[in-house]
């Protein structure tokens, strides 16, 4: 039985993490600590569990941390966390830029913790069974994607966030994409980004010489227009990423017990860790500043 915090009281935070950890087996949710303590208060009686004033505190009674805050909150807290030994369940992004993401990164390797990054898509049995068997077959010539939200409508949980309205759709939504496309067809080596109506971003990325993808991304689409398609596409034709399937709550308890089974047997392979939520942290970035500056932006191989 591992031992968490969960730190962030948002509704991803209250109606997610929470849910999924006091049903979980092998967790055991220990207390609860937010920005506002008035809400931590309200989330920990609801999961009768104490609420702490003190970050640090939470972190020193806990053997694992799971965090629901923007990304910038989350990633000094991961090294906090990873600095004490503690085990690491994060959102996506990782971070809101690089040299953050490369701090948690550090952190966990050197005290060697486990850490799993949640992207959702990636804990749908259905997509991570098709997403290994498409990188299994080969032979991909590119990707094409498409996912549009709208989440500024009335009644949205999402949408008074203020790190989504600051950082848009390719910090929010682009994680996403990127989590599909990556373990399929490779690293990234050029990016390509333009904006477009509603503060859409249109990415092109290259993948080494041999393949290309090109990813639609918005927050703030006409309700009308929402959708999340992706593709593979190549030398035995096309074919489509299958949607997801069951609310998010039973894909986190996914990827809670791969976390338990990473502590348990003590390896630290897991595809979506912390170095998986750097590398798209990597590409996030270089298709901001490829939009910012005008041009295309090669990465380091």
């Amino acid at each position: 039985m591992l031992t968490f915090g969960l730190f962030g009281t948002g509704h991803w935070a209250a109606e997610v993490h929470a849910a999924a950890l006091a049903g979980h087996p092998r967790a055991r949710l220990a207390g609860v600590w937010g920005r506002d303590p008035a809400k931590a208060e309200a989330l920990a009686d609801r999961y009768g569990v104490p609420a702490y004033r003190d970050a640090d505190a939470l972190i020193e009674a806990v053997q694992a941390v799971a965090v629901a805050l923007p990304p910038d909150v989350q990633a000094d807290l991961a090294v906090r966390a990873a600095t004490a030994g503690r085990h690491l369940l994060l959102d996506k992004p990782l971070a809101l830029s690089l040299p953050d993401a490369d701090r948690v990164v550090a952190a966990a390797a050197q005290s060697g913790v486990a850490s799993v990054v949640f992207f959702t898509n990636r804990f749908h049995p259905a997509i991570s069974t098709f997403l290994a068997g498409a990188a299994a077959t080969g032979g991909w010539h590119g990707a094409r994607g498409v996912h549009h939200a709208s989440i500024f409508q009335p009644g949205n949980p999402y949408g008074g966030s203020a790190w989504r309205r600051a950082h848009g759709a390719l910090w929010d939504v682009g994680p996403h994409a990127l989590s599909l496309i990556l373990p399929v067809l490779g690293q990234v080596t050029r990016v390509a980004a333009m904006g477009g109506p509603r503060n859409s971003v249109h990415l092109t990325l290259a993948h080494g010489e041999t393949a290309t993808s090109s990813v639609s991304l918005a927050l703030d689409a006409p309700p009308a227009s929402t959708t999340v398609e992706f593709a593979f596409y190549g030398e035995d034709g096309i074919t489509v990423v299958p949607d997801r399937t069951g609310p998010p709550v039973d894909a986190l308890r996914l990827a809670i017990e791969q976390l338990c089974t990473e502590v348990d047997s003590g390896t630290r392979d897991h595809q979506c860790d912390v170095r998986f939520g750097r590398d798209v942290v990597t590409v996030l970035a270089a298709a901001q500043t490829a939009r910012e500056q005008g041009r295309t932006v090669t990465l380091p191989s």
